[in-house]
């Protein structure tokens, strides 16, 4: 037995369907491949995103709360599109060729974002002054043209990202003790690959932006975007494949189709008799919460079509699949409380680089991009990552005997840096205004003010996205039902989506709200008019309104357990721990 596992990997296949031989397919050179391919992800979509504001005002000439929009419903379709791509995957496609196809996607939607830029007549015609008041806005045309470029980027990196860490981790196999290990560093290094493609964005990319020109900056994504899938390509005799269980939605509605048409019946006293037909070693505890699920696995009349030996799905499931859908379930609040984080941090791409477009960016003679101030978002990152590895994980085992903080512990560091940071935009906001004022918005578009003055938001929320990124990645994979890998993954991204769009929609209340008697509210189309202030310390405080409700739901989470190996050996005799 030793020697075959040594030899295959029981749950996976080579790219000719023959079981995966472990000394030639897998490990870290074929995950290598596949974090190239979302590095050059990430530095296509955040090249963009984190500089679109400033083309959106000054070329484009919308609105700042209008393209503030637009970049936060474009990155909220991106990872929303997330779970058409693990529905392709987990139902059609596979992740293999779901990566393939839609990074091609990805591809072309930059290409033609470089073309957009790059003809004249697709944006309107320059402003002249420094008076930005009278400036022709772009047309339906031309921003429809514009739109069009974006979600095709978006639909790629949507179908892109569902599948990637899903297709990383299959490349190590759990039962193997070394390549465990490695499976436990791929998350790091995954979210370490994610932050250097946001690196070479915010500094190389935006750079090109501002002084060569985006057509020849998206060009590059393009290009980079196109090598990455050759070489994700070359590696196809590599990699482990893993089956498809089926769609977990579907799994997840049989449950509860099957619950609702037994909604009238009574549920045994002995769960022993509810149905179970998964294999011993597979099969997980039942669990007292969501009881109304438990109906779903109660034989009745019918349940069986005529000479069929296992039952209708959508009128029988066994305990084992009611208690997968039961562990999504109690995901939910968890879900539901992450959402607020990636609203905060939707500002440090959006408004955040609008402030530093009006403050002074010089170091010499030298002026940085606005864009590129969201390096230090980056580089918190980085420096958080290596600080926990290296001195937090250390001390805190050394202290508590545990290797490191849970993933709900994470999380909810995220969540509160996340408030502190954002007390901290409206401080320095305030600081700003208060210098526009003196000096007079209607005439200003440098102030005399130094833009790190912004530095401790973007290293707060930075330091945030840190704890939570890992935390929230960590959490959905790890506790969802083996077959929902890449649905979690799916759900985890949903957060981000779902954080861009209350975004939108808090940035179109506000604006509506607060301009009223011809006031031009705290969101003015230009923010030396507005109070971009009060909007902060609104978020700050339904940041910590957040978090309070996060402990409560962290506090009531209880994970799923399958049944014990050891558990199981009673019935030859052997003694289950304490059971006995």
């Amino acid at each position: 037995m030793e020697g075959k596992l040594s030899r295959t990997v029981t749950d996976a296949v080579d790219f000719k369907g023959f079981p995966a031989d472990r000394t030639t397919t897998g490990g870290w050179v074929p995950a290598a491949l596949i974090l190239g391919i979302e590095l050059c992800e990430r530095l296509s979509t955040m090249g963009i995103a984190v500089n679109l504001v400033t083309y959106l005002t000054g070329t484009m000439h919308l609105p700042s709360a209008t393209s503030a929009n637009i970049v936060t419903d474009f990155m909220g379709t991106s990872f929303i599109l997330c779970l058409l791509g693990g529905f392709l995957a987990d139902t059609f496609l596979g992740r293999y060729k779901t990566i393939a196809i839609f990074a091609l996607i990805q591809t072309l939607g930059t290409g033609s974002l470089a073309i957009t830029t790059k003809l004249p007549q697709l944006r309107p015609p320059p402003c002249h002054g420094q008076t930005t008041t009278n400036c022709e806005r772009a047309n339906g045309f031309q921003t429809g043209i514009l739109y069009l470029s974006l979600y095709t980027i978006a639909l790629g990196t949507g179908g892109l990202k569902s599948s990637v860490s899903g297709f990383g981790t299959d490349q190590f196999d759990d039962q193997d003790e070394k390549e465990k290990t490695q499976k436990a560093y791929f998350f790091n290094r995954f979210f370490f690959f994610i932050s250097m493609g946001t690196l070479m964005a915010v500094t190389f990319l935006v750079y090109i932006q501002d002084e060569v020109g985006r057509s020849w900056a998206y060009g590059i994504c393009s290009v980079s975007m196109f090598i990455a899938v050759l070489i994700f390509l070359s590696g196809t005799k590599r990699y482990r494949y893993k089956k498809s269980l089926g769609s977990p939605i579907i799994h997840i509605l049989q449950v509860v189709v099957a619950a609702n048409r037994k909604r009238k019946m009574e549920t045994p006293y002995d769960f022993g008799m509810l149905y179970e037909n998964s294999p011993e070693d597979l099969r997980i505890h039942h669990t007292d919460q969501f009881r109304f699920l438990d109906k779903a696995a109660i034989v009745a009349e019918g349940d069986f079509e005529r000479n069929a030996s296992s039952p209708n799905p959508w009128r029988l499931c066994s305990v084992t699949r009611v208690e997968e859908v039961k562990m999504v379930a109690r995901l939910m609040p968890v879900w539901a409380t992450t959402i607020i984080f990636w609203t905060t941090y939707a500002q440090m791409i959006t408004f955040s680089v609008e402030q530093a477009s009006t403050m002074e960016r010089s170091i010499g003679g030298f002026q940085i991009p606005a864009g590129s101030f969201t390096v230090f978002f980056v580089a918190a990152i980085l420096i958080t990552l290596a600080v926990y590895d290296r001195l937090v994980m250390p001390l805190w085992k050394k202290s508590s005997g545990n290797p490191g903080f849970t993933n709900l512990q994470r999380i909810a560091i995220g969540l509160t840096l996340s408030t502190v940071g954002m007390a901290a935009a409206a401080l320095a906001e305030t600081k700003r205004l208060s210098v526009a004022k003196a000096l007079g918005p209607r005439n200003t578009t440098n102030l005399p003010i130094s833009a790190f003055l912004l530095i401790p938001q973007f290293f707060l929320v930075g330091s945030g996205e840190a704890f939570i990124y890992t935390g929230q990645l960590d959490f959905f994979i790890t506790q969802s039902p083996k077959g929902m890998k890449t649905m979690s993954t799916g759900l985890f991204l949903t957060t981000l989506s779902l954080g861009f769009f209350v975004s939108s929609f808090l940035v179109s209340v506000v604006k509506r709200v607060t301009r009223i008697h011809g006031r031009q509210g705290w969101l003015a189309d230009n923010i030396n008019y507005g109070r971009l202030d009060c909007f902060y310390w609104l978020l700050a405080i339904l940041s910590f309104m957040n978090f309070v409700i996060y402990l409560a739901c962290a506090m009531w989470y209880k994970p799923g357990k399958t049944k014990p190996r050891i558990e199981m050996e009673k019935v030859n005799g052997i003694c289950a721990e304490e059971k006995c």
